[in-house]
């Protein structure tokens, strides 16, 4: 029995295909709607599935172009996260067997299309593990260096098993030591979820950020991109939590704060906490927003302001969290600006042995803290000039 599968993001298919194979199906996956129409002509499947949310035409145009163009009584299930309830209702009045709504687990999506196909084989198989379906993708970047001891690869290669929609990036910045081995390494056999970005040169963590960030914003499938610390200090669940946070808001932005408090496992050396909370302080006084803190290695943002924050090359190589949120707030304004970003508390972080970032520098970082405020506002004050003299010039001068 043959299956279509139709969902303009390639990493809600890529699963969806591997478990479906599993149980025996013939599976064709299309991420061009248009396409998929002659797709559904030449391949004929018994069954479509279906997304609703896609570039060019709608699903609800794929399924009235099988129900009323083709004259198909073909089985179609609708898999959406799209959860409209009268979008629900157009689908049943055209004709769908069913609607199933993202998130849900592979599993059930099984269980569904042998309800309506019936299975292929009777006897019981071993498939892949229930992966979740989600109704978001995500870019995850790590930047890396000489990580070749310390790089959890197991962690990474289990959770984008067990979660779909994620595509991790990693970042070799210039390492020394066998890091790109070990990230091609990871890579083989998950090229579909997994990147490895090469820099040839160390520039330090601001710069393989920001390559990695721009890296992934070409990719068009993705919702949300993000980056994360690669000795997982940040644990990859609480920043599937800081994922869920931004899709069911209205925030641009999203940062994790390591704040210690009951019913959290936050360890840092004491040392290094009166070092950070001194540095906080300051950090508030430059940015003039009420961030507990801003220099957890943990953040999801919207597509839409990767190329405000990242576009640029920092100025600092460790304090470039500050330079991203002076960014939004030079481009949106002080008052958006504090709309569009979140602080949201993890629920774990630990400081992990061998971290890049030595006392020493942290002493540095107030001489940079200074820099930052200085260049940043030495940009402001130069738009401004460059504003006051384009009103002079073109004499809109209200006297």
């Amino acid at each position: 029995m043959k299956i279509l599968a139709i969902d303009d993001q390639q990493l809600v298919l890529l699963p969806l295909k591997r478990r479906l194979s599993e149980l025996g199906y013939d599976v064709e996956t299309e991420t061009d709607a248009l396409k998929a129409k002659a797709t559904f002509d030449t391949f004929k499947p018994d069954l479509v599935i279906v997304d609703i949310n896609m570039p060019i035409i709608s699903g609800i145009e794929i399924i009235r172009y099988i129900r009323g163009t083709k004259n198909s009584t073909t089985p179609i299930m609708v898999l959406s996260g799209n959860t409209d309830d009268n979008l629900i209702v157009e689908s049943f009045d055209l004709g769908v067997e069913d609607y199933m709504k993202k998130p849900l687990s592979l599993d059930e999506v099984s269980a569904r299309v042998k309800r309506l196909i019936g299975a292929v084989n009777k006897e019981q198989k071993a498939v892949s593990q229930n992966t979740i379906i989600q109704k978001r993708c995500v870019g995850v970047v790590i930047p890396c260096y000489n990580e070749e001891d310390r790089l959890l690869s197991k962690e990474f290669t289990d959770f984008v098993e067990k979660h779909s929609g994620y595509h991790l990036c990693f970042v070799n910045d210039g390492s020394k030591d066998n890091t790109l081995q070990v990230l091609n390494d990871l890579r083989r056999g998950r090229e579909d979820y997994i990147t490895v970005y090469d820099c040839e040169k160390n520039g330090g963590k601001a710069e393989a950020v920001r390559l990695g960030m721009l890296h992934m914003a070409e990719y068009t499938d993705l919702d949300y991109i993000g980056f994360l610390d690669a000795d997982l200090s940040t644990d990859l669940t609480d920043f599937d939590d800081l994922v869920k946070t931004i899709e069911t808001s209205d925030f641009k932005i999203v940062s994790g704060s390591r704040i210690s408090r009951m019913g959290a496992n936050i360890a840092k050396e004491s040392a290094r906490e009166i070092i950070s909370l001194t540095i906080n302080y300051i950090i508030r006084k430059i940015l003039r927003m009420n961030f507990k803190d801003t220099q957890c290695g943990a953040k999801i943002m919207d597509k839409e302001v990767i190329k405000i924050a990242f576009n640029e090359p920092f100025i600092t190589k460790w304090l470039f969290d500050v330079e991203i949120f002076m960014r939004m707030k030079k481009h949106f304004g002080a008052e958006k600006a504090n709309s569009f970003i979140c602080e949201q508390p993890l629920k774990r972080w630990v400081h992990a042995d061998g971290s890049k970032l030595s006392m020493k520098d942290s002493a540095k970082i107030v001489f940079q803290l200074g820099h930052i405020a200085a260049h940043y506002k030495r940009k402001s004050v130069g738009k401004q000039n460059q504003n006051y003299n384009y009103v002079i010039e073109s004499g809109k001068v209200n006297v």
